[in-house]
């Protein structure tokens, strides 16, 4: 498959969704279950902060301590990650936990109502990122009101520490899903293409003469494109049809002149005059001839070959053989056949006439003694059915040589000047093996002349018994 592949093309595409989906989707989760713990962490130093509050204790004096220290062991171990502090006007850190050591976390001045709580990004010690949760008390301190800051806070590293992890075990599920879109997107393509698979094989069908149009069950989304191959193959039969018809009367036309050309020439013997009378007949029969040739090429350039068509090659023979063997040069050869009892092929018995009689005229005019034809049949590659038949025609003639053979078969060939034709014959036989999808070739014979070799179709109910 090509970039210019539509199925690449949807393949490209489903690959770039489903990768931006699951970015999206990986990164959105991700942030989901940080701000998650990150809530559940703020609820926590929350509850710690309220316990803070409820252990300041104001001396007599207006000194400030706790009543307890916190429960949380981190609090006491320095640079544990877990802190607390409290300020007042004009002494930041008044009040620290152990964990702080000598350092104080500086709060922003921003207004805060008693009882409300902030929350805060600030930096810590060591260079950590904190999650501060920061609450404003007022107190009475002998008979003064005293303002207070407290603060509780959290290392970061175990949010993020969390995230990896959770990112890390989100990966084989998104790999699965993955997996699951390929095959959805698989399934996807395979269903969306398969009309256009049919419409590939509707239209084999046609070409191999199966079929004439178009099924019409297909999705109402390709039915625009199969009504339209179907109107251009009527249009195309119409064409076909006004071709024949004019070739023929074309032909119609020309047998009424040749006629009165042959009736002429006869008048020139009756008056003594053969030799013209000969010419005059010999061009009449060429003519008629190259118009009888013509309109067999018109009929198979038509696309008129049926492949359903089925014809007995060893019959077809036989019935040739019998009529050359009465004309003078079938008369004199010896005619020999190789071929089992039956071999049918799948060409109209008028397109397999005119093939095996060219062929069989082509060596009688050039065989000194004999014609061996040899029919076989033979499975395409993989099968054990027939699925062609080759004929084989050679004699004992003078033969081709080799570096002229590829050009027989051109229309209007005549390699030997000396013998009376039109050089259409092998022409003729090259158009109908090439309608029907058959090869011809040409070699030496093992008996001295030209060996000519056919392969046709062979016919569908003989592969299928």
């Amino acid at each position: 498959m090509t970039r210019r592949s539509l199925r690449v093309r949807l393949w490209i595409g489903a690959t770039a969704s489903i990768s931006l989906a699951l970015l999206v989707a990986g990164l959105g989760l991700a942030t989901l279950f940080e701000r998650h713990v990150e809530r559940r962490i703020g609820d926590e130093l929350t509850t710690q902060l309220n316990q803070l509050a409820a252990a300041i204790a104001v001396a007599s004096d207006g000194a400030i301590g706790l009543s307890r220290e916190p429960l949380d062991p981190r609090f006491a171990q320095p640079l544990s990650g877990f802190y607390w502090q409290i300020d007042s006007a004009g002494q930041p850190g008044r009040l620290r936990s152990r964990s702080l050591w000598d350092h104080v976390i500086e709060l922003p001045p921003d207004p805060l109502e008693p009882g409300g709580v902030h929350a805060h990004t600030l930096p810590g010690p060591g260079g950590q990122g904190l999650l501060v949760r920061e609450r404003r008390i007022r107190l009475q301190a002998a008979g003064q009101p005293l303002m207070l800051r407290l603060a509780v806070g959290q290392n970061r590293a175990g949010l993020t520490a969390a995230r990896t992890a959770f990112a890390a075990d989100m990966r084989p599920y998104l790999g699965l899903i993955a997996l699951v879109l390929a095959l959805a997107t698989l399934v996807q393509i395979q269903t969306g293409l398969a009309p256009l698979e049919a419409v590939r094989r509707g239209v084999g069908a046609i070409r191999s003469g199966q079929d004439r149009r178009l099924a019409d069950a297909y999705p109402d989304e390709v039915m625009p494109l199969v009504s339209e191959v179907n109107a251009l193959l009527d249009a195309r039969a119409q064409a076909v049809e006004r071709a024949r018809a004019w070739t023929a009367d074309l032909a119609h036309g020309l047998k009424t002149p040749l006629s009165a050309l042959a009736a002429d020439a006869q008048r020139l013997r009756d008056s003594g005059n053969p030799s013209l009378a000969d010419d005059l007949e010999q061009l009449a029969q060429a003519m008629r001839r190259r118009v009888d040739r013509e309109l067999i090429r018109a009929r198979l350039r038509s696309g008129a070959a049926d492949r359903q068509a089925r014809v007995d090659v060893v019959e077809t023979l036989q019935r040739l053989l019998r009529t050359l063997q009465r004309t003078p040069d079938g008369a004199r050869l010896d005619w020999r056949i190789e071929a089992p009892t039956t071999a049918n092929v799948a060409l109209m018995s008028d397109d397999l006439l005119e093939l095996l009689g060219n062929l069989l005229e082509n060596a009688a005019k050039w065989a000194r003694a004999g014609v061996w034809l040899r029919v076989s049949s033979g499975p395409r590659a993989g099968q054990t059915a027939n699925a062609w038949i080759e004929i084989c025609v050679s004699d004992d003639g003078p033969g081709v040589p080799a570096h002229q053979r590829p050009r027989l078969g051109e229309r209007g060939l005549r390699l030997d000047q000396r013998r009376e034709g039109t050089g259409l014959g092998l022409a003729i036989v090259q158009d109908v093996v090439d309608a029907y999808g058959g090869a011809l070739a040409f070699d030496a014979a093992r008996e001295g002349g030209l060996a000519v070799s056919v392969r046709l179709p062979a016919a569908r109910r003989d592969a299928a018994a």
